[in-house]
């Protein structure tokens, strides 16, 4: 591993450190008698360079302003953009630290710390590969991207569902924002930016982010009122940039650090035979969001540290790029794994049947990611354009899972340890032809090699027979995978006119190999073939009324060869890698109008079919202490063993619905607004395996946010899942009915100023 000089990576830390703590997306705050009598251009950069949304032959979606402004001023995380997109999905077994991402039903349920992803997470052109790094809080952000189907040409690496493309804020102006709120629970956010410029191209940006939650969740179990659910999450960037003539240079110094509770597991939340939450009572008795009966012990910290460095020089016909980035960080969560208290072998049980403890904490000693890509793009807009450049990934990373034999043990019964280091290189090409007459043809590839190396072992193993069998430390243990692949895309578009345009695209997409190494209770490693996914889509993008009115419309079809999942849990509670073929087909449309001054709305939704489509896809079914009901017929000859050929892929809605609705009335300097936003989906299976009760029939999730603002300052009221709608969004199968579930409803006030 090639590590940055500890000196410097500590400076970037103090110095994105000494920021005032902040949150929150900087929101356009334009009075109605001033507004845009329409939508204006929306500018993306999903093909590394910046383009009009309605020219890009990508299925591609952007979150800023109101929408992006609503749904992260209430100590969300980034959990909170589910659904906001057609076909985005974002879930965690691990809470605010370790989003799973799913694109068009491609992801992964894995909850191992070393998990690898389809969906691929970029942050300012650098993509971020380990889990716990995934959920970098969302502040200062120009916009997010979310781009549908394989990405391998441009970026990154493990991107055949997709992309998630955070943009921040650059340096370059003398100015400025602090946003402050205040909600149920004492749900607290700041957050600020400030930046200055100067005549001889220097320039710096400064940006924070606190983010705190009192603890909410009562657990009956102990005499205190409020045990469970906070947190304190703070995050800062520090930007320095130099600019002159054609040379432009960035320095940018990241940190996070998260105190909190883990994700709260929640003992028999469903009743056998049925998927609806209830109490801590059993049947008859409703569910409490803010109620729990357990006896583990339940904490989860997270620092994060990045240090980068952005070069361009434009040489006039190109611009050549380089992008050096390291990221640094260290984990620890422990939580009650069963969701009750006691056993039935103890005096003590309940909710409901806890047939045996369950205590566990997974430590990231140590992650180090190091990352290097240089570029170069032609500079022109029209005729023959292209980019070329090589990337570099380098990653360490240290694993420690402890199983402890008593609630509040201090020493565990068990102790694994992985060790993984990763390294891979890219080298890629794009080019692409705008033809007299609105005809734009573009093709890339990119050659991937990626090297896993990775050591598992359990050397501490003191449990009875009953639980693992047999009992001994199991030796070291090590494998090798390697990948390589051309990965490659083309697509047409033709702008048939101002207001019309089709494309069409083909891509091939690439994930590299895995491995699983969590030997807590298994004995051996399992390891994943690379996978290789052939997607189809075409679409048309539209804009008429004077641009009052867009509407684009894309239908896809995937074919992936060796899928990797990971069968989670079960009898054997272990979580074993396995390759699957998986076919999808889908729609996704979205609809954007400004039909009046002042009156602005959208609607997305898709329609997605993300099937398993192989008859020798077998895994085992709920835990046989676990009294589920699983519906998929069983393997000839093996009890507990199902069949899952045909079945959607877990935590795949095949419907999805997302709609916002904005409104301002000039009103003195300034104006008062309203705005809402609502999401949908339809049902989801937990695991590969369908089961009545390990799943969700729907979530409906609806925000609001009524306000008044001029161009300096902005004061509102909002609510955040209106409905207090109460679903499950994932679950624990190898002990009883165990789920965790949504957020709970959140109101509060929020004042704002630009300066």
């Amino acid at each position: 591993m090639r590590h940055l000089p500890s000196a410097l990576a500590m400076s970037f830390a103090l110095a994105a450190g000494a920021a005032t703590p902040a949150a929150a997306q900087e929101v356009s705050a334009i009075p109605a008698a001033e507004a845009d009598s329409g939508l204006g251009d929306i500018v993306v950069t999903a093909q590394r360079r910046e383009e009009s949304l309605q020219d890009v032959p990508v299925s591609v979606s952007v979150l800023s302003g109101d929408t992006l402004g609503a749904i992260t001023s209430t100590g969300s995380d980034i959990r909170a953009l589910a659904g906001r997109v057609p076909s985005l999905n974002i879930e965690s077994s691990y809470g605010r630290s370790f989003p799973r991402f799913y694109i068009r039903g491609l992801g992964n349920t894995d909850f191992d710390l070393n998990a690898s992803q389809p969906v691929s997470l970029v942050y300012d052109e650098v993509v971020l590969e380990n889990p716990i790094l995934k959920g970098f809080p969302i502040f200062d952000l120009d916009r997010v991207e979310v781009l549908r189907g394989p990405q391998g040409t441009l970026f990154g690496r493990n991107t055949p569902a997709g992309i998630v493309k955070f943009d921040t804020v650059k340096p370059g102006k003398t100015g400025g924002y602090a946003r402050v709120s205040y909600g149920r629970y004492g749900t607290s956010q700041v957050e600020v930016a400030a930046g200055a410029a100067d005549d001889n191209g220097f320039s710096v940006r400064l940006s924070g982010l606190y983010q705190h939650r009192d603890n909410w969740v009562d657990n009956i179990a102990t005499t205190k009122k409020d045990d469970l659910g906070g947190y304190d999450d703070i995050a800062a960037r520090l930007q320095l940039q130099y600019e002159n003539g054609p040379f432009t240079g960035r320095v940018t110094g990241q940190v996070r650090i998260f105190d909190g509770s883990a994700i709260i597991f929640r003992a028999n939340t469903q009743l056998p035979g049925s998927n609806s939450l209830v109490g801590l009572g059993g049947a008859g008795t409703g569910f409490e969001r803010d109620k729990v009966w357990q006896d583990g012990i339940n904490f989860q910290k997270l620092n994060t540290y990045n240090a980068a460095l952005n070069l361009e020089y434009d040489f006039g016909a190109v611009t050549a790029y380089s992008i050096t980035s390291y990221w640094n960080g260290n984990f620890r969560s422990r939580g009650d794994i069963d969701g009750g208290f006691g056993a039935v072998f103890l005096p003590e049980s309940g909710p409901g049947l806890i047939p045996f403890a369950a205590q566990s904490q997974d430590n990231v000693p140590s992650l180090d990611q190091f990352t290097q890509e240089i570029r170069i793009a032609s500079n022109n807009s029209g005729g023959l354009g292209y980019q070329f450049g090589a990337f570099y990934f380098d990653e360490g990373l240290d694993i420690t899972s402890f199983d402890f034999g008593g609630p509040t043990d201090a020493t565990p019964a068990a102790i694994a340890v992985q060790r993984q280091d990763s390294e891979a290189y890219g080298i890629f090409g794009s080019v692409n032809y705008a033809f007299e007459g609105g005809l734009t043809l573009q093709a890339g590839a990119r050659y991937n090699h990626d090297r896993r190396d990775f050591v598992a072992a359990r050397p501490v193993e003191t449990r009875p027979d009953f639980v693992v069998n047999p009992n001994t430390p199991v030796p070291p243990q090590a494998a090798r995978v390697k990948g390589k692949l051309l990965t490659w895309d083309a697509s047409a578009t033709y702008e048939a006119s101002d207001a019309f345009t089709l494309y069409a695209r083909v891509a091939r997409g690439y994930r590299a190999p895995s491995v699983q190494g969590r030997l807590t209770f298994s004995r051996v490693i399992s390891t994943a073939d690379q996978e290789e996914t052939m997607s189809y889509e075409a679409g048309i993008k539209t804009a008429f009324l004077n641009d009052r009115v867009r509407f684009n419309l894309t239908g896809y079809y995937f074919d992936t060869k060796d899928l990797q999942l990971t069968a989670v849990g079960g009898t054997a509670n272990v979580a074993s890698l396995l390759n699957v073929d998986a076919k999808g087909h889908g729609i996704e449309a979205e609809l954007q109008a400004a039909p009046a001054r002042g009156l602005t709305f959208s609607v997305g939704g898709a329609w997605n079919v993300a099937e398993i489509d192989d008859a020798n896809a077998f895994v085992a079914g709920c835990g046989s202490a676990t009294p589920c009901t699983v519906l998929d017929p069983q393997r000839p000859g093996s009890p507990g063993i199902f069949s899952i050929d045909g079945n959607q892929l877990p935590q795949s809605p095949k419907w999805t619905l997302n709609a916002t609705a904005g409104y301002e009335i000039p009103v003195g300097d300034g104006a008062i607004y309203a705005f809402t936003d609502w999401y949908y989906r339809s049902k989801v299976q937990f695991f590969l395996y369908r089961s009545v009760e390990f799943s969700d029939d729907k979530l409906i999730e609806g925000g609001l946010r009524v306000g008044y603002r001029t161009d300096r300052f902005d004061v509102a009221a909002f609510v955040r899942n209106i409905t207090n709608d109460e679903s499950p969004t994932g679950g624990i199968d190898f002990n009883n009915l165990t789920s965790y579930v949504n957020e709970p409803r959140i109101w509060g006030v929020e004042a704002g100023v630009k300066f």
